[in-house]
């Protein structure tokens, strides 16, 4: 299966907050490179950052959650 990028970072904690997001919302996220939960920042920042990835098939659905706007849960 091809994954592919939707979402770079080079801050570890906002590449897991948008992975966990996309994990609740029933996507299949993945952070790589794969040393990057073991918080190797400066092995990131060396390698072109914190990649969070889905499927080929989630990928257009994927960016367009991540794009939109987070709901106000008040209201």
């Amino acid at each position: 299966m091809k994954m592919v990028t939707v979402f770079r970072s080079f801050n570890m904690m906002e590449a897991e907050l948008i992975r966990s997001r996309l994990e609740a919302s029933q996507f299949t996220p993945i952070i790589e490179p794969g040393l990057s939960a073991i918080g190797l920042d400066d092995f990131a920042s060396k390698s072109g950052g914190f990649l969070v990835q889905v499927p080929d098939d989630e990928s257009e659905e994927a960016a367009s959650f991540i794009a939109a706007p987070l709901e106000d849960p008040t209201k």
